[in-house]
């Protein structure tokens, strides 16, 4: 059973609450500082302003901001007192915006000021940033608030996944499920002297829950407005920061810029364990050679069955470099639709799994079965019980017959030392389906050409997944989550073929 009763309220009272919990760097030339103590207080206030607003329990209340200390207090505060917590992907156009609102009924928002003109009108909101009596500052007034234990499966907060098509889908999750994933993935014992850092939006599962593991072991974050490496790199050192969870698009622009990490002092860093989007050998050689001696980890998770998925093996075995590691007891895993138990779509079953999309029932039966969630994600499995990912299999397609997962042909291109990083998408071809073509970061201008880039691959791996077309490129787009943004390079990939703009 959680030593906690509801999402919101994870401080442990018996622990120092004068210790250092957030240090905000909204503003990097006037940095905040917040006490644990501090933060539950106004957590409290969060909760107690919208009791008083007399919203009904399980009332949807957005939060629609960069990252910043209001954000967690708000979002804690939200839960606190029996109601839903949505925060929302901040990079997203007016209209989608808009259906969010809609789709989830809110009726109450936080926002920043820079993002007022985007709640409706008809929502009532405190903003972050106003000075006034109507702003959070004179609102939010610190104290004591009585937290309402959650019911068995209350939803406490909606977070919002685009997938792979169409509009965003509103994903359900319960108190219990995500104190399950915080008490299974903190098990072990953390240091109150463990310090993260999260430049990754707090709208998406990995930064919003590397939060809730650090207020569920009386830690403390640095809270960056969204990730520059500069800023980044600074306060990796100024900060002492001990442990890294991040997308690994962005510690691979951290070690592209090799000036930025001379002369640096990371010595308190622990550890670096990077998820929520694939990783190659490659990246993990470079980041290691830029941080020598320091674990990297990779990982796994899915908003829809939560982040407590896979972690160490019970054997003690080290887990190799790409595997996301071995099945976590209290939940099941299965691998189908492959060409054995071995390989195939991974599905999850764990207290955290959502109980369906918000009012999609055709998409929620379409993924979820007794209890199970299909993943989408193609996964394999070693002999000694480690699961590795392959690809998405909606990412998956198929030229001259043959499969090709664009993740497996990118981590076969970064293998070559010249190559930093590399995305791969496929491109229409009439007498072959689709072919692959690569959009390449390359170490150093003029360090690869394009004919080496195509005969390292086919020396490599099988003909058919070598790149036909390939672009050199300063950097790849990103998503909003930090992510490789694999439509836009569709795209893209289309452009350059109908103007013969690839790389020669």
């Amino acid at each position: 059973m959680s030593r906690w009763t509801n999402l919101g309220d994870l401080v442990d009272r018996s622990r120092d609450l004068d210790r250092i919990a957030v240090i905000d760097l909204l503003r990097r030339d006037a940095p905040r500082e917040w006490s644990h103590r501090a933060i539950d207080a106004h957590a409290n206030g969060v909760a107690r302003l919208l009791t008083d607003a007399g919203l009904p329990r399980g009332a949807c209340v957005a939060i629609l901001a960069l990252n910043r200390a209001e954000y967690v207090i708000s979002y804690f505060g939200i839960m606190r007192a029996g109601f839903v917590a949505v925060p929302v992907n901040t990079k997203l156009p007016r209209e989608t915006i808009d259906y969010i609102f809609e789709d989830a009924r809110i009726a109450f928002a936080f926002t920043d000021g820079a993002r007022r003109h985007l709640v409706p009108s008809a929502v009532p909101a405190i903003d972050f940033d106003d000075a006034g009596p109507d702003g959070f500052a004179a609102r939010v007034v610190p104290g004591a608030f009585d937290t309402l234990p959650a019911g068995a499966d209350e939803i406490g907060q909606i977070l919002y996944t685009s997938g792979s098509t169409g509009r965003p889908k509103g994903v359900p999750l319960s108190h219990a499920g995500q104190l399950w994933a915080l008490e299974t993935l903190t098990a072990a014992t953390v240091p109150e002297t463990e310090r993260s850092i999260i430049a990754q939006p707090l709208f998406h599962m990995n930064g919003l829950f590397q939060s809730k593991s650090v207020f569920a072991t009386n830690g403390s974050v640095v809270y960056l407005p969204g990730f520059d490496v500069a800023d980044y790199v600074d306060a990796l050192e100024r900060y002492q920061i001990t442990n890294v969870m991040a997308v690994p698009t962005m510690l691979a622009r951290v070690v592209k810029d090799e000036a930025a990490l001379a002369e640096r002092d990371f010595s308190a860093l622990k550890r670096i364990r990077l998820g929520s989007a694939p990783l190659t050998l490659g990246l993990i050689e470079r980041i290691r050679a830029a941080f020598p001696g320091i674990p990297v980890t990779n990982g796994f998770g899915t908003t829809e069955a939560g982040p407590a998925v896979f972690g160490p093996h019970p054997d003690g075995l080290p887990q190799p470099p790409l595997a996301v590691g071995y099945p976590l007891a209290g939940g099941e895993v299965r691998l189908v639709d492959g060409p054995s138990d071995d390989e195939g779509v991974l599905l999850m079953r764990n207290p955290a799994v959502t109980p369906g999309y918000l009012n999609l029932p055709a998409q929620s039966a379409r993924v979820l079965d007794a209890g199970w969630y299909r993943s989408g994600d193609v996964f394999r499995r070693d002999a000694q019980g480690f699961y590795y990912f392959v690809g998405r299999a909606d990412d998956m397609f198929v030229c001259s017959g043959e499969n090709i997962y664009p993740g497996e042909v990118e981590k076969l291109l970064e293998r070559h030392p010249d190559v930093q990083q590399a995305a791969v998408v496929p491109l229409p071809d009439e007498e072959r389906g689709q072919v692959p073509v690569a959009f390449i970061v390359r170490r150093a201008e003029g360090a690869i050409a394009v004919d080496e880039v195509k005969r390292f691959a086919i020396d490599n791996g099988p003909a058919y997944q070598h790149p036909r077309r390939i672009a050199f490129v300063a950097d790849l787009p990103w998503a909003g989550t930090n992510k490789i943004d694999r439509k836009a390079l569709i795209e893209e990939a289309r452009t350059r073929e109908a103007a013969a703009g690839w790389s020669l």
